[in-house]
This record gives structure tokens, C-alpha cells and sequence, in this order.
């Protein structure tokens, strides 16, 4: 729907804000997607008018970059919006049955939210949380090392509106339009709160501490000659040392 008068007096101070973080304003477009996506829930085309007009470039340009990236969704999608990763690792451990489990459990194809407009389901790229696959999000939050059975589990809860915590990360699951306000950069005063990482990422570490392994000094030369001689007297690397 259009942007009444009213909705765009009231986000004028947080686009201008954002517009402000940047030296040219089309810098601010992706932030300023996250923002009107917050309002909406989804970048329609009178969001695409919005950002056109106020960082001076085309409406073209605003949609390359709303079609390309993932995040940005032009049709609604649901209050909770769950991702499951069907890259390698998390295809292997089960990834693509979670998906196609969620799929027919819901009656819903990839991001049609459900009849109650709840929950919605998509594939989505790699997370970054290969040790705890297979991984699904909501709302860009992790829920860990999940199964066919435990991803069921989990859209029924949110479904029936019960409280669900994600595996890491804040202990309070936001909203999908909150979550796009938040990556607009205006937070919720949850980013440090709950374990940011679980005991599978920290095995390296442990073992290192067990072994007393230390990482080199700062700035400490390495590579052929850093330790002095004939052709590099002060063990100073030179351009092209490490090659």
C-alpha cells in the first residue's frame, strides 16, 4: 500500500539517520530497505518509489538490489520466518529432508506464509554454523543441530505462539519485522545477550589452551629471514619474503 503522509513524517527522522551514516546517499539504500521492510513486512513498490526518490537514483537500480539479495522479500512472508540451510554439510546431515518435512507439515511452498500468517519456510545459504549442522534460522536466529522431528516441533510452537529460545544468541526471538529493523541498525539491546558460541566452536580453543599453543606476537615478522642473517641482518621481512 502506499506510504500515507502520516507513515512517512513518522520514519523521516530514522531515514534520515540512515542517510547520514553514509558520505553519498545511495550507499544507504541497503539499510534503508531493512527499515521499510520493517514497516511493511515486505519491500513492495511503493517502498522501491520511497528509497528512488529520496537517495536520487532509479527505480530500477532500488529493485536490482531488493531482487537480488534474499533478505529483502517482495511478497509477505510470515511473522516468524524459518530458514533452513541446504548447503553441503547441512544436506548431508539432513538438511534437505528438514525442508521438505517443514514444507508438507505446513501445506506451504517457500516463503507463503501460512494461513494464520505465523510461519513461512525458504532455503537459505550457508550460515556460518557448519558445527552444528544441520541448522535451521528465524529470523535469522539459530536453533542448532535440529532433525526432521525437532524443526516440526519448533513451527508448532510458534504457531501456537508458545516460547521458543533460540540455541545461541538472545534468549527473546524477535519478529521478522523487528529483525529487519535491526539490521537497518536501530538494535533491541539483545546483541549481547545469551551464549554467542557453543562448546563445537570452541574445541579448538580448548585444545590449544591443553596444549599451550599461543598465537604469534603482533607484527612479528615471519617468513624466510624473519629471524635475522646475512641478507635480512634485523630479521625484517621484505616485500615479497613470503612468496
Amino acid at each position: 500500500m502506499p506510504f500515507s503522509e502520516e507513515v512517512v513524517a513518522r520514519l523521516e527522522p530514522e531515514v534520515a539517520e540512515i542517510i547520514g551514516r553514509y558520505p553519498k546517499p545511495r550507499s544507504a539504500l541497503m539499510p534503508l530497505l531493512h527499515l521499510l521492510q520493517s514497516e511493511e513486512g515486505y519491500i513492495s513498490n511503493d517502498a522501491i518509489r520511497f528509497c528512488a526518490h529520496r537517495l536520487g537514483i532509479t527505480e530500477t537500480e532500488v529493485t536490482g538490489v531488493a531482487s537480488f539479495y534474499s533478505m529483502y522479500k517482495r511478497q509477505p512472508v510470515g511473522e516468524y520466518h524459518v530458514g533452513v540451510c541446504t548447503n553441503t554439510l547441512c544436506a548431508i546431515m539432513g538438511g534437505d529432508q528438514i525442508l521438505a518435512t517443514l514444507e508438507e507439515h505446513l501445506g506451504v511452498v517457500p516463503d507463503e506464509p501460512t494461513s494464520d500468517g505465523r510461519v513461512s519456510v525458504e532455503h537459505v545459504e550457508c550460515n556460518a554454523a557448519c558445527d552444528y549442522a544441520p541448522v535451521v534460522m528465524v529470523n535469522w536466529e539459530f536453533f542448532d543441530n535440529q532433525t526432521p522431528e525437532s524443526a516440526t516441533a519448533l513451527v508448532d510452537d510458534l504457531q501456537a505462539g508458545r516460547l521458543v529460545t533460540p540455541t545461541r544468541g538472545p534468549g527473546r526471538l524477535c519478529t521478522w519485522r523487528q529483525a529487519s529493523r535491526i539490521l537497518a541498525g536501530f538494535g533491541d539491546g539483545q546483541a549481547a545477550e545469551g551464549p554467542a558460541a557453543g562448546p563445537a566452536s570452541l574445541v579448538g580453543l580448548r585444545i590449544a589452551k591443553e596444549q599451550g599453543w599461543t598465537a604469534p606476537e603482533p607484527d612479528r615478522p615471519t617468513g624466510p629471514g624473519a629471524s635475522g642473517g646475512p641478507d635480512k641482518p634485523n630479521g625484517t621481512a621484505t616485500k615479497g619474503a613470503s612468496r
